[in-house]
């Protein structure tokens, strides 16, 4: 199907990004290796996206949004307390070398910190959410003004619902007179989060591939020299354990952006940059094949989100049917934001492609599905006209969409609802084979 480009970004900070290849992106800005950890990039690391004006006579008055949460700690403890276990070990046999004690420090204080915090919203969580709803209200006033209803609606995680009380209490600072409501609960999971039905049917196929990606990790991780630097004889540790002891030291490496209380702190010292990037790569390779429109998974990863899908067209459907201004905000988590954000075909998420060595060159975890990631569907309206155009922003960026239309960014409503009806609709794949 013919595409249409959007509208080029005119930041130069932008320009220079999409000019640069994957390995220079990572490591210029080594946050971004750590795929999913990585914080939402607005304002602090990029210039804001440039929007393209609606056309003549058209005003914005409804948004339809799925966000995932903002920053926060790793969700097992496991990942914190096994490389602090596995160096204080060796300190205490007195074999470790002054980085590994060094490096123990730091991870020692990073495990206390964390302590009956794995999974939580942080600091910058909070504040990525609040830069995101004052974005959306200076972007789209008209959607915000005098009492519209604003329909909140979170996962069950708290770190979700933290996020919508963040991006809430913003707006409601803004416009005092809106109407907001909230809801986080088991109802909505079906189409809000994980634990739907069709999510079960595919728990299968995702255990089929970390078979896959399990078996790339053993070959491809290297521990070799980064142990080295640790262990006065790195011997003493075996291949499997010092693989695991590096994979747990680059998540925290990537975490730590995520609060500002470890500013200071710097573990992607003890990395080289081709060690960065290798195990960048092989994150990136896991996300794909688990959860995006991967050729391994038999593509069925985004068939996932079809209640998500039908739950923004319905509630669009409402919106245009009732005449109001209003949004309805969702809050949840990046393992629905990438198959949804693959079945809606935005940019190139949908990417399929069988060589997973080249995968990087064409598709990027990072520019995806940072922390706070999120689609906004804004629909525009002419007085004395029944025509809707939507515009469609991926992580506040106006993305290319499915359909054929001569106005881009902006398309027909009524064009791009039936695609994604069409989506919907289609046979559901067999989850078995």
């Amino acid at each position: 199907m013919k595409r249409f480009t959007t509208t080029i970004m005119s930041t130069l900070a932008v320009l220079l990004l999409l000019a640069s290849t994957p390995e220079e992106q990572v490591l210029g800005r080594y946050d971004r290796s750590a795929s999913n950890h990585y914080g939402y990039p607005y304002p602090n690391e990029a210039s804001l996206p440039v929007l393209t004006p609606a056309p003549a006579g058209y005003e914005a008055f409804y948004i339809d949004h799925y966000g995932r949460h903002g920053s926060r700690w790793l969700t097992h403890a496991d990942t914190y307390d096994r490389p602090v276990d596995m160096l204080q070990m060796a300190s205490d046999h007195g074999v470790l070398t002054f980085q590994g004690e060094r490096l123990l420090k730091m991870l020692r204080r990073v495990q206390a910190a964390s302590i009956d915090r794995v999974g939580d919203l942080t600091d910058v969580g909070a504040i990525e959410h609040h830069g995101i709803a004052e974005r959306m209200f200076k972007n789209f006033p008209t959607v915000f003004a005098g009492d519209a209803h604003i329909d909140a609606r979170s996962t069950v995680v708290i770190r979700c619902i933290l996020s919508m009380a963040n991006e809430t209490m913003t707006l409601r600072s803004l416009n005092p007179q809106l109407r907001i409501t909230t809801d986080a609960s088991y109802h909505d999971m079906y189409y809000m989060g994980w634990g739907h039905g069709n999510d079960t049917l595919a728990n299968g196929v995702r255990k089929r591939m970390d078979v896959l990606t399990d078996s790339l990790y053993a070959a491809r991780v290297a521990p070799e020299r980064f142990v080295r630097q640790l262990y006065r004889d790195p011997t003493l540790l075996p291949r499997d354990r010092a693989q695991r002891l590096m994979l747990d030291v680059f998540s925290i490496a990537g975490s730590l952006q995520t609060a500002t209380q470890f500013d200071d702190m710097d573990l992607y010292s003890f990395f080289t940059n081709d060690e960065i990037f290798e195990l960048w790569r092989l994150r990136n390779i896991y996300w794909y094949v688990h959860w995006a429109n991967a050729p391994q998974n038999g593509n069925r990863m985004p068939n996932i989100e079809r209640d998500l899908l039908r739950d923004i067209v319905d509630k669009a459907d409402a919106a245009i049917a009732g005449g109001e201004r209003g949004a309805s905000l969702r809050f949840g988590h990046e393992t629905c934001t990438l198959p949804l954000a693959c079945l809606m075909e935005l940019d190139n998420v949908n990417y399929s492609c069988d060589d997973l060595d080249t995968l990087h060159e064409h598709w990027q975890d990072y520019n995806i599905f940072p922390k706070g990631c999120n689609i906004q569907i804004v629909l525009y309206r002419r007085p004395g006209s029944d025509d809707v155009l939507a515009k469609v922003l991926l992580n506040e960026h106006e993305a290319t969409l499915p359909v054929d239309h001569d106005m881009a960014p902006y398309c027909h409503w009524s064009h791009l609802r039936d695609f994604f009806l069409s989506k919907i609709n289609a046979p559901m794949p067999n989850w078995d084979n």
